[in-house]
């Protein structure tokens, strides 16, 4: 009887993970490996104070279905708690809500004529299918045009731009339609409202059951083990160099982490490979984790769209967690996109602290300093794949030109927008791609043109 294949997946995030399972259920022998201590990548779990919860903030829409469906298979979908969550606007220096119908038509920021323009817009937009279409178009052009110049400037431009910094001028029309359609999915499906749902215990009770899962699978964990590189080694499989300077072979290796760094682990891709797994351009995170004495005012999600304020939302977690789950405190994030090389990520903690500490004092009647009880920053470069014009069409294939070898990626979500579950979905429709079999050396390998040919690739 001919041996299992046995794979290597690197990179232990939701989606490593989540590949490794699939990978391990289609009868493979399946080794995870991860450079960090702990499973879970983005996901992951951290203490803040005597509270253990989320390192960045996630949530779970009644429209996610293959999230939804994993939990069911770890035995944690039924213990979903569903709640409606009021969303919020800073703009101009005030608070508005705008949770509900009436409230969009109270919104004092913007005109009658203005707000029917971007009711219109967000209607459009959510009907849309044909998204490669939008790939074409930037983003600015088409809110601009289907809103009108004073919506784009006073609500979508700022929003952009707290998400996408000045990327945002290369970023295509298909990013705002994939944030809108997911918005909208659960009321194409018969909701009125959208409810958002959370697993008490959060993501580190989602991760632990996972991680109990993949063992009881017969999936080998390895963590707290970077990987130095990747490479084929002709009939002998793929070597695996860990930092350390061991080496281990498999049959095939599927890597999982950013693009750029991916680029880096695999010195045998072709110049083709290399150029666009580079040219992928990332959003990074500096977010703020704040447990605080009391709430500030009920809202799960505040947009700002004032320039000075130092981060790009409010994301009061326990306005849609029971407080109990934090003893009765109140869970902030106070998230900041900026470019993958922004000299910001060199900050102290302390500066940080203090810059975002005053500006909540600033918007919030009330809020003082000693309202925080801990405060922890997660630093993460590379987060967010943003879709610029012809994105899907300069993405390499997963199979690499090197035998043995894949990668998968939040890049390779095309059609969605970065969250757990289109994290989940594309690691699910990567194993079934990954476990077709591959003839000769034809494993997706790109036409050896000149780099600069790629350009209308």
């Amino acid at each position: 009887m001919a041996a299992r294949e046995h794979c290597a997946v690197i990179g232990g995030g939701m989606l490593g993970m989540t590949l490794a399972h699939r990978l391990r259920l289609a009868g493979r022998d399946v080794t995870l490996i991860e450079a960090a201590q702990n499973l879970g990548g983005l996901a992951s779990a951290w203490r803040l104070g005597d509270v253990t919860w989320d390192r960045h903030y996630h949530v779970t829409l009644s429209s996610d279905t293959e999230l939804r469906s994993l939990l069911g298979e770890l035995g944690l979908e039924r213990e979903l708690q569903w709640v409606t969550t009021k969303t919020g606007f800073y703009t101009d220096g005030a608070f508005h809500s705008m949770s509900n119908v009436p409230e969009f038509i109270a919104f004092a920021p913007l005109g009658l004529v203005d707000k029917a323009r971007l009711a219109a817009t967000i209607l459009h937009a959510s009907r849309v299918r044909r998204w490669e279409e939008l790939e074409e178009i930037s983003v600015s052009d088409w809110l601009a045009r289907l809103s009108g110049q004073r919506t784009f400037e006073k609500i979508w431009l700022p929003l952009l731009r707290a998400k996408l910094g000045e990327n945002y001028r290369v970023t295509s029309a298909a990013f705002i339609w994939a944030v809108i359609a997911r918005m909208y999915a659960a009321r194409r499906s018969g909701l009125k409202r959208e409810q958002f749902g959370y697993v008490p215990g959060g993501y580190a009770r989602v991760l632990e059951s996972f991680e109990h899962k993949l063992r009881a699978e017969g999936v080998r964990l390895v963590v707290g083990t970077p990987v130095a590189r990747v490479r084929a080694c002709n009939e002998a499989g793929v070597a695996v160099a860990f930092a350390d300077g061991r080496e281990e072979l498999f049959d095939r290796a599927t890597i999982t982490v950013a693009a750029p760094l991916a680029a880096a682990l695999c010195s045998q891709l072709n110049d083709n490979e290399l150029y666009r797994l580079r040219g992928i351009k990332y959003q990074g995170i500096i977010c703020a984790s704040l447990l605080l004495r009391r709430p500030l005012l009920g809202f799960y999600v505040t947009n700002i769209t004032d320039g000075w304020v130092p981060f790009t939302a409010v994301i009061e977690m326990s306005a849609l967690v029971d407080r109990a789950q934090f003893g009765g405190k109140s869970l902030v994030y106070l998230p900041k996109y900026l470019a993958s090389d922004d000299p910001a990520f060199a900050l102290a903690d302390e500066q940080i602290e203090t810059n975002f500490v005053r500006a909540l004092e600033r918007m919030y009647p009330g809020f003082s300093r000693e309202d925080v009880l801990s405060f922890r920053i997660s630093r993460v470069r590379y987060v967010l794949p943003i879709s610029t014009l012809g994105y899907s069409k300069r993405l390499p294939p997963m199979q690499t030109s090197v035998p043995g070898i894949s990668m998968v990626n939040s890049a390779h979500i095309v059609n969605g927008t970065l969250n757990v579950n289109e994290t989940v979905r594309l690691a699910n429709s990567a194993a079934t791609s990954l476990c077709q079999p591959v003839a000769g050396d034809c494993r997706g390998r790109l036409e050896n043109r000149p780099v600069a040919d790629l350009t209308n690739a």
